[in-house]
Protein backbone atom coordinates (compact mmCIF):
# COMPACT_ATOMS: atom_id res chain seq x y z
CA UNK A 1 0.00 0.00 0.00
CA UNK A 2 1.42 3.08 -1.08
CA UNK A 3 1.16 6.78 1.32
CA UNK A 4 0.79 9.82 -0.71
CA UNK A 5 1.89 13.04 0.50
CA UNK A 6 -1.48 15.19 0.73
CA UNK A 7 -3.52 11.94 1.03
CA UNK A 8 -6.48 11.98 2.79
CA UNK A 9 -5.76 7.99 3.53
CA UNK A 10 -4.98 6.65 7.06
CA UNK A 11 -1.55 6.45 7.81
CA UNK A 12 -0.40 2.32 7.80
CA UNK A 13 0.20 1.15 11.51
CA UNK A 14 1.31 -2.36 12.95
CA UNK A 15 4.33 -3.99 14.70
CA UNK A 16 5.80 -2.87 11.48
CA UNK A 17 5.87 0.80 11.99
CA UNK A 18 5.75 0.97 15.94
CA UNK A 19 7.88 -1.45 17.52
CA UNK A 20 5.75 -0.77 20.32
CA UNK A 21 2.74 -1.51 18.60
CA UNK A 22 0.44 -4.59 20.27
CA UNK A 23 -3.19 -5.15 19.79
CA UNK A 24 -5.18 -5.59 22.89
CA UNK A 25 -2.65 -4.51 25.05
CA UNK A 26 -3.61 -1.95 27.47
CA UNK A 27 -2.26 1.41 28.05
CA UNK A 28 -1.84 2.76 31.45
CA UNK A 29 -4.54 4.63 32.02
CA UNK A 30 -4.78 8.61 31.24
CA UNK A 31 -5.13 11.13 33.57
CA UNK A 32 -8.05 13.33 32.99
CA UNK A 33 -8.29 16.66 32.31
CA UNK A 34 -9.00 17.68 35.94
CA UNK A 35 -5.83 16.14 36.97
CA UNK A 36 -3.58 17.44 34.27
CA UNK A 37 -4.22 21.10 34.78
CA UNK A 38 -4.19 22.27 37.69
CA UNK A 39 -6.99 24.63 38.47
CA UNK A 40 -7.22 27.57 36.59
CA UNK A 41 -8.53 30.91 38.65
CA UNK A 42 -12.13 31.18 39.12
CA UNK A 43 -13.49 33.92 36.68
CA UNK A 44 -14.56 36.91 38.61
CA UNK A 45 -18.05 37.38 39.34
CA UNK A 46 -18.88 40.34 37.80
CA UNK A 47 -18.30 38.46 34.04
CA UNK A 48 -21.12 36.28 33.34
CA UNK A 49 -20.43 33.89 31.06
CA UNK A 50 -22.13 34.28 27.20
CA UNK A 51 -24.86 31.79 26.90
CA UNK A 52 -22.67 30.10 24.11
CA UNK A 53 -19.88 29.59 26.71
CA UNK A 54 -22.52 27.97 29.73
CA UNK A 55 -23.47 25.62 26.79
CA UNK A 56 -19.91 24.66 26.00
CA UNK A 57 -18.87 23.60 30.26
CA UNK A 58 -22.11 21.61 30.50
CA UNK A 59 -20.79 18.73 27.77
CA UNK A 60 -17.50 18.79 28.94
CA UNK A 61 -18.37 18.22 32.77
CA UNK A 62 -20.48 15.28 31.35
CA UNK A 63 -17.72 13.83 29.69
CA UNK A 64 -15.66 14.10 33.08
CA UNK A 65 -18.52 12.31 34.20
CA UNK A 66 -19.14 9.72 31.64
CA UNK A 67 -16.00 7.33 32.45
CA UNK A 68 -17.07 6.61 35.75
CA UNK A 69 -19.68 4.69 34.77
CA UNK A 70 -18.32 2.03 32.25
CA UNK A 71 -15.65 1.08 35.18
CA UNK A 72 -18.48 0.47 37.56
CA UNK A 73 -20.49 -1.56 35.17
CA UNK A 74 -17.38 -3.67 34.16
CA UNK A 75 -16.68 -4.32 37.79
CA UNK A 76 -20.31 -6.19 38.59
CA UNK A 77 -19.79 -9.50 38.98
CA UNK A 78 -21.75 -11.66 36.27
CA UNK A 79 -23.70 -14.40 37.10
CA UNK A 80 -22.25 -16.29 33.79
CA UNK A 81 -19.46 -19.03 33.62
CA UNK A 82 -16.14 -17.95 34.46
CA UNK A 83 -12.58 -19.80 33.68
CA UNK A 84 -8.91 -18.78 35.61
CA UNK A 85 -5.96 -20.81 35.50
CA UNK A 86 -2.20 -19.71 36.44
CA UNK A 87 0.86 -20.86 37.84
CA UNK A 88 3.75 -19.08 38.95
CA UNK A 89 4.36 -16.68 35.85
CA UNK A 90 1.56 -16.78 33.95
CA UNK A 91 -2.48 -16.43 34.45
CA UNK A 92 -5.21 -17.00 32.12
CA UNK A 93 -8.55 -15.33 32.48
CA UNK A 94 -11.85 -15.54 30.61
CA UNK A 95 -15.55 -14.12 32.31
CA UNK A 96 -18.25 -11.62 30.53
CA UNK A 97 -15.89 -8.92 30.27
CA UNK A 98 -13.36 -11.15 27.68
CA UNK A 99 -10.14 -12.59 27.88
CA UNK A 100 -6.87 -11.42 29.88
CA UNK A 101 -3.44 -13.21 29.39
CA UNK A 102 -0.62 -12.09 31.96
CA UNK A 103 2.79 -12.95 31.90
CA UNK A 104 5.61 -11.95 34.75
CA UNK A 105 4.30 -8.05 34.90
CA UNK A 106 2.61 -7.98 31.24
CA UNK A 107 -0.63 -7.81 30.68
CA UNK A 108 -2.90 -8.32 27.85
CA UNK A 109 -6.72 -8.10 27.85
CA UNK A 110 -8.85 -8.83 24.97
CA UNK A 111 -12.83 -8.17 24.57
CA UNK A 112 -15.01 -10.48 23.07
CA UNK A 113 -15.38 -8.53 19.68
CA UNK A 114 -11.86 -8.70 19.17
CA UNK A 115 -11.06 -12.03 19.53
CA UNK A 116 -11.41 -14.43 15.95
CA UNK A 117 -11.06 -17.70 18.21
CA UNK A 118 -9.55 -19.18 21.05
CA UNK A 119 -7.55 -22.47 20.40
CA UNK A 120 -5.89 -25.20 23.49
CA UNK A 121 -3.17 -27.57 23.23
CA UNK A 122 -2.44 -30.37 25.95
CA UNK A 123 0.96 -31.72 25.31
CA UNK A 124 1.58 -35.82 25.12
CA UNK A 125 4.28 -35.33 28.06
CA UNK A 126 4.55 -32.74 30.83
CA UNK A 127 2.65 -30.36 32.59
CA UNK A 128 2.18 -27.35 30.33
CA UNK A 129 -1.39 -26.04 29.01
CA UNK A 130 -0.93 -23.98 25.99
CA UNK A 131 -4.23 -21.28 25.15
CA UNK A 132 -4.19 -19.25 21.96
CA UNK A 133 -5.78 -16.09 21.55
CA UNK A 134 -6.25 -15.31 17.65
CA UNK A 135 -7.56 -11.57 17.14
CA UNK A 136 -9.45 -11.30 13.48
CA UNK A 137 -5.98 -9.26 12.00
CA UNK A 138 -4.19 -12.66 11.94
CA UNK A 139 -2.22 -12.37 14.97
CA UNK A 140 -2.26 -15.06 17.86
CA UNK A 141 -1.15 -14.85 21.65
CA UNK A 142 -0.81 -18.24 23.40
CA UNK A 143 0.32 -18.35 26.90
CA UNK A 144 1.71 -21.53 28.66
CA UNK A 145 0.21 -22.35 31.81
CA UNK A 146 2.10 -25.65 34.31
CA UNK A 147 -0.57 -27.41 36.08
CA UNK A 148 -0.01 -28.80 39.44
CA UNK A 149 -1.15 -32.49 37.68
CA UNK A 150 -1.91 -33.92 33.88
CA UNK A 151 -5.81 -34.49 35.33
CA UNK A 152 -6.19 -30.79 35.10
CA UNK A 153 -6.19 -30.42 31.47
CA UNK A 154 -9.60 -31.70 31.12
CA UNK A 155 -10.98 -29.99 33.39
CA UNK A 156 -9.43 -26.59 32.54
CA UNK A 157 -10.68 -27.55 28.94
CA UNK A 158 -14.33 -28.78 29.94
CA UNK A 159 -14.48 -24.91 32.07
CA UNK A 160 -12.99 -22.93 29.09
CA UNK A 161 -15.64 -24.70 26.52
CA UNK A 162 -18.44 -23.44 28.97
CA UNK A 163 -16.96 -19.63 29.12
CA UNK A 164 -16.97 -19.61 25.14
CA UNK A 165 -20.41 -21.11 24.71
CA UNK A 166 -22.04 -18.40 26.81
CA UNK A 167 -19.55 -15.28 25.77
CA UNK A 168 -18.17 -16.02 22.74
CA UNK A 169 -19.87 -15.80 19.06
CA UNK A 170 -18.44 -16.91 16.02
CA UNK A 171 -18.65 -14.72 12.91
Amino acid sequence: MEQRIGSSSKPVEGAGFDPAFIPGLTAPAAKSEQEQEPQAAAPEPAEEPEPEQEQEQEPKAKAAEAPAEPEEEEEAPADGPVFEASDRRAKFAADHRGVRLSLDEENCEFRWEEIAAVETESPRFGKRFTITVHTPDRRWYPIEIEATARARFKEWEDRLDAVLDAYFEEA
